[in-house]
């Protein structure tokens, strides 16, 4: 007995030893270290105010990187190389080391997501903040080669991303504007120039080409009394003017225009916000805490989303330059009434399709194919700007609400809505089928 006893007594210690020792791979598989690093991105895209486009090139590639770097650790889920245009395998670990791959995936994320914003000091001194919480739990071993293959496959991802045009695009002229009455012209009160009109030519993830689900056109410009456009015309005029509390609620929930600008006399300062690709990150986000998602679960769920959101822009935007048709803003207040505004204010760039229609669906179909249908969820995301959250049952409950309040807003006839839904599930359908990511 005194023996056994001592056995006990040694083997307890030795366990407690072994779990005190090993405590650091707990803290490193929790998803809140993706969570964080995530909302740290969105908080400085805000800040810097990207276009809605360009967010969504900031999304995709961290999330591709920190999706890269945890495979080792998760053999049931398969590599995007060969599976996204231009991706080659990425490096492989040396299995003589000890590394933790969810760290490693974090310092992938970091270390792309900071190559492409501005303000690199605020991504810093978060890093050094988490470094410095994270660090002295583990063996220096494991976190020098664990930020060794992050690095690895940073740098891999990075000679990836530079070959999808991006950089090329920054040298294209801008968008020219013209007489004709059915085209694009600039907005009150900023009137700013079209935003990325060359977005087209970037590559893509999954879609074949940025012409892949060219959508139906929008009716031809004519403000004759009783043409199919006029109609359209006034039912965005009718609807404002009709406006309820709910409708704007709607509308100011799903605005999410990074840059509102404000004139009062010859003062002009502008709010900043979330672009509507970081709504349907936030969105992703909160869906990971409700269905209780693991670390690499939750990595899978932010790159499928930004992916879909890549494609969905790059879709839209080839229709949106290719068909240039004028906002409802301009028409009205040339035709109808000068005095009309919008509840929300324009967009800087061509009307059909709605963006919103075309991202919003797409995302929803990813997030959908990850956590099922119906999905009980509040969306919380807006929040920190002032509104309140709302529920919905399902994601793409969502994205139609989502949809429609382009209508509510002003700022889009309902064809560019209808059809913009119709190609964001074509975008979505096809990334959802194409892709295999956890081995089922």
């Amino acid at each position: 007995m005194k023996k056994f006893g001592l056995l006990s007594i040694l083997t307890l210690i030795l366990l407690s030893g072994c779990q005190k020792k090993d405590a650091y791979l707990t803290i490193l598989k929790d998803p809140d270290n993706i969570h964080r690093s995530m909302k740290q991105l969105s908080d400085v895209i805000v800040h810097d105010i990207f276009s809605p486009p360009v967010a969504s090139r900031i999304y995709v590639y961290p999330s591709i990187a920190a999706y890269e770097a945890m495979l080792p650790a998760y053999p049931s889920y398969k590599s995007l190389a060969g599976q996204l245009h231009g991706l080659t395998p990425t490096p492989q670990p040396d299995t003589t080391k000890n590394i933790s791959f969810e760290l490693a995936s974090v310092h992938a994320f970091l270390k792309i997501g900071t190559m492409l914003i501005f303000s690199e000091d605020k991504m810093k001194a978060y890093q050094d903040e988490l470094y410095a919480r994270l660090k002295p739990t583990m063996p220096s071993d494991v976190w020098d080669n664990s930020l060794a293959y992050g690095e690895e496959v940073a740098a891999h991802i990075k000679s990836w991303m530079d070959g999808d045009n991006y950089k090329q695009t920054r040298t294209f002229p801008k968008f020219s504007i013209t007489d004709e009455p059915s085209r694009w012209k600039p907005t009150p009160p900023a009137y700013i120039d079209g935003i990325e009109p060359a977005w087209a030519k970037i590559r893509t993830m999954v879609i074949d080409s940025s012409s892949m689900f060219k959508p139906t056109p929008p009716p031809a410009f004519d403000m004759t009394e009783g043409s199919p456009f006029r109609k359209y015309v006034e039912e965005v005029y009718r609807v404002v003017k009709e406006s309820t509390p709910e409708t704007k609620a709607i509308a100011s929930f799903w605005d999410c225009n990074p840059y509102v600008s404000h004139q009062t006399g010859h003062v002009m300062f502008a709010t900043k916000k979330i672009t509507p690709g970081g709504h349907w990150i936030g969105i992703t986000n909160i869906a990971c805490h409700v269905a209780k998602a693991d670390f690499p679960k939750t990595v899978e769920a932010y790159t499928l989303t930004s992916i879909c959101l890549f494609d969905a822009f790059i879709s839209c935007w080839d229709e949106k330059y290719r068909s240039n048709l004028i906002r409802p803003e301009t028409v009205i207040n040339q035709y109808m009434d000068e005095n009309w505004v919008p509840v929300l204010q324009t967009p800087p760039f061509p009307e059909h399709t709605s963006g919103h229609s075309v991202i919003s669906t797409a995302s929803a179909i990813g997030l959908t194919s990850l956590f099922g249908t119906p999905f009980s969820y509040t969306d919380s995301v807006e929040v920190e700007y002032g509104l309140e959250p709302r529920h919905f049952n399902a994601f793409l409950d969502a994205s139609s609400e989502a949809a429609i309040s382009r209508l509510y807003g002003g700022i889009h006839y309902m064809p560019a809505i209808e059809f913009g839904v119709d190609q964001g599930k074509k975008v979505g359908e096809l990334i959802v089928s194409r892709l295999e990511m956890e081995r089922k």
